[in-house]
């Protein structure tokens, strides 16, 4: 972003520690909202300097963008000479080869990764169209470096990682258990008449205890979180660990069976029927 330009962004985020500068030229929008995005432009006329998203948010649970949504913020930013910038942290290769973009279609200007791509050892990355990254340095007069940038140990586990993960069945896999595992809860959910909205893509999820359908930051506070709670509780007493926090994502890995899943619909289907009435 260019000294004094605006941006916009989604989210929740937690502004403790960062320069109140920082957020002065920041735009907080809701996620699913074209219109919102619309007047967000209006207001800043050509002052946008890129539009920062998360392509499926998973800062407060998971929600999924509404069809023809991203493909909005394809066109907008295009439109606007502004950037399309994905933070694809928790999608890039989990949710395809290619991450979120590569499963939705959309190719954006900039986009950042992490954790999965590390094979279990901290690292990041970030790329983008050439034009872009040829304003860094030793090309460009943007210097970006950092004591671990490259390091061989987290390079080296990275590279293995993703060749695992690309010549199999990998992606095949997870779909099939994220999809075992959506089906059983919301039966579980069904039978016991407890209000469950399980959203899910590839293997990332989260069970909102709303009837309302989570499309964004609002409807994911419409959770019911001391049921949340109780539920987790209950499944950490069948042995089944989820993240203690209601607007934390879910992730099924490779090392996740059928019967594991199976086992996790069996434990919820219990709790939700003795514990959440």
């Amino acid at each position: 972003m260019k000294a004094g330009s605006g941006a916009l962004t989604f989210g929740n985020p937690d502004s403790a520690g960062v320069p109140a500068a920082f957020t002065q030229h920041t735009v907080v929008l809701p996620f699913n909202d074209p219109d919102a995005l619309k007047a967000g432009f209006g207001a800043n006329s050509d002052r946008v300097a890129g539009v920062i998203v998360e392509p499926v948010p998973g800062n407060a649970g998971v929600y999924l963008p509404e069809p023809g949504y991203l493909e909005f913020l394809r066109e907008i930013t295009r439109s606007h000479g502004a950037l399309l910038i994905f933070d694809e942290v928790m999608t890039g290769f989990r949710l395809a080869p290619g991450g979120a973009q590569e499963r939705f279609g959309i190719t954006p200007d900039l986009t950042c990764f992490g954790k999965i791509i590390g094979g279990g050892l901290p690292v990041g990355a970030f790329g983008g169209r050439a034009e872009i990254m040829d304003c860094l340095a030793p090309l460009g007069p943007v210097y970006q470096a950092g004591t671990l940038s490259g390091n061989p140990l987290a390079m080296a586990a990275g590279i293995a990682a993703l060749e695992e993960l690309l010549p199999g069945k990998a992606y095949d896999r997870l779909e099939q258990l994220g999809a075992q595992l959506e089906a059983g809860m919301k039966t579980a959910a069904q039978q016991a008449r407890v209000p469950i909205q399980f959203n899910r893509i590839g293997s990332m999820f989260c069970a909102y205890f709303t009837e309302r359908p989570v499309h964004n930051l609002a409807d994911a506070m419409t959770s019911d979180r001391a049921r949340f709670a109780r539920f987790f509780h209950g499944m950490l007493a069948e042995g089944v660990y989820f993240a203690p926090s209601q607007f934390e994502a879910g992730f099924i890995s490779t090392a996740h069976t059928a019967e594991d899943i199976e086992r996790t619909v069996r434990a919820a289907a219990g709790v939700l029927k003795s514990q959440i009435q």
